[in-house]
C-alpha cells in the first residue's frame, strides 16, 4: 500500500487511488486517479512533478474561504478543467471553529469527526462537487486529481464512493482510506502540530487528541456510509438519486478507468 504514496517537497498525502481489483475480475487502471491535500505551498519541483502527471481535471473540494486563504498553485501550462464549488456559508470552516473554540481531546475529536461524516455526503457543496466529479470521470481520458485541505475527509469520502462504484472490494476501500495515517506520518508530526494548536488556542492538546482529529478511523467512513443507506436505502441509490450517476454513466466510467 505504501507504494501508492508519491512524495513531494510540500504537498501532503498525495497518492494513487486506482490500481485495485474491481468487480467481475476487472482492474482499475493505475495513474488515472490521484488524491492529495491542497497545493498552496508546493515548490517549483513539486509543480514540475505535477505537470508530468498530465492531469486533465482537478477537483478542489474546499470552501471558497479556504481557497482564498490558501490559493492553489498550478503547473506551468496547465490547461485542464478545475472543478470548484461556489457554495459559501460566509463563515470559517467548521474544523477551524472547532479547533479554535473547543477543548481538543481524543473523545471530542472523534465526536466532531463522526458528526462531520454524518453530514458530509449531503451538504449542498459536496452534492454539487461529487456530481460534477463523476460526470468528469465519464468524459475525460486524462488523469484526475481530487483534493481538499488535508486530503483525508472530503477527499476520502469521494475516493471511497469511487471505489464502491467501480466494484473495489470494501477491504481495499477501507485500507485506501486509512492510508492517510501513513502518508502524513501522524505520530511524527503530532508533537509539532500540538504546539501550533496550543499557540493558536492557548490550550494544550495531547498527542492522542491530535492523532484522533488529524487522522482517519474506520468508524468515520462507516458513519457516512450508514447514513447514506439510512437516507437512500443503498450507496448505489445515493449515487443515482443524489449525484446523477445512472447506469449509463457508471458503465462509461468503468470503461474509461479499466486497466
Amino acid at each position: 500500500m505504501t507504494g501508492r504514496i508519491l512524495r513531494f517537497d510540500a504537498l501532503d498525502n498525495f497518492r494513487d487511488y486506482g490500481d485495485y481489483a474491481a468487480a467481475g475480475g476487472g482492474h482499475v487502471a493505475p495513474g488515472r486517479l490521484f488524491r492529495s491535500a491542497h497545493q498552496a505551498r508546493v515548490s517549483e519541483a513539486d509543480l514540475d512533478r505535477l505537470g508530468a502527471l498530465g492531469l486533465g481535471v482537478i477537483v478542489d473540494l474546499r470552501r471558497p474561504s479556504e481557497r482564498r486563504d490558501q490559493p492553489s498553485k498550478r503547473p506551468t501550462g496547465f490547461s485542464g478543467a478545475v472543478i470548484e464549488s461556489g457554495h459559501d456559508d460566509g463563515g470559517e470552516a467548521p474544523h477551524i471553529t472547532f479547533l479554535r473554540t473547543a477543548d481538543l481531546t481524543p473523545d471530542s475529536g472523534r465526536r466532531f469527526m463522526t458528526d462531520t461524516y454524518r453530514r458530509l455526503p449531503f451538504e449542498a457543496s459536496h452534492l454539487d462537487l461529487f456530481s460534477r466529479y463523476f460526470q468528469a470521470l465519464g468524459e475525460t481520458e486524462a488523469p484526475v486529481l481530487i483534493h481538499c485541505a488535508a486530503g483525508k475527509d472530503r477527499t476520502g469520502m469521494l475516493a471511497s464512493l469511487t471505489h464502491h462504484l467501480l466494484g473495489v472490494h470494501p477491504d481495499d476501500m477501507v485500507a485506501d482510506y486509512l492510508l492517510t495515517n501513513t502518508a502524513v506520518d501522524l505520530d511524527r508530526r503530532a508533537p509539532g502540530i500540538a504546539r501550533q494548536l496550543e499557540a493558536m488556542t492557548g490550550r494544550p492538546a495531547s498527542h492522542d487528541a491530535v492523532v484522533a482529529f488529524l487522522g482517519v478511523e474506520p468508524v468515520y467512513l462507516e458513519t457516512a456510509l450508514a447514513e447514506i443507506v439510512a437516507r437512500h436505502g443503498s450507496v448505489d441509490a445515493y449515487l443515482e438519486q443524489a449525484l446523477g450517476v445512472d447506469a449509463t454513466l457508471r458503465d462509461r466510467i468503468g470503461a474509461r478507468l479499466a486497466a
